[in-house]
């Protein structure tokens, strides 16, 4: 488990654009995607993303504002969270 990685999740209704739009800002950050899945459910399109922010100079707090509003600008949720918050959440 990497203290540098984060975890995205996009999640709404499916459109042309959305993996391209979220990775361009993610690389305009300098971050890299490390790990990517999606899926298209009946018109719902569900993206998770681990991400690694070691090369970012952006804080968490100002990436996910700036993902907010991208995500808004898309008509998709974007969430963001550390790996290891994540992974302690899913335990069994």
């Amino acid at each position: 488990m990497d203290p540098t990685n984060i975890i995205i999740t996009v999640s709404g209704t499916d459109q042309t654009g959305i993996i391209a739009k979220v990775s361009s800002a993610l690389f305009s950050y300098n971050i890299n995607i490390a790990d990517i899945s999606q899926t298209v459910l009946s018109g719902n399109f569900i993206m998770m993303m681990v991400a690694d922010v070691s090369s970012s100079s952006i804080q968490i707090a100002e990436l996910r504002e700036k993902m907010n509003i991208l995500g808004e600008d898309l008509g998709v949720d974007i969430h963001i969270m550390h790996e290891r918050v994540f992974n302690a959440m899913h335990r069994i």
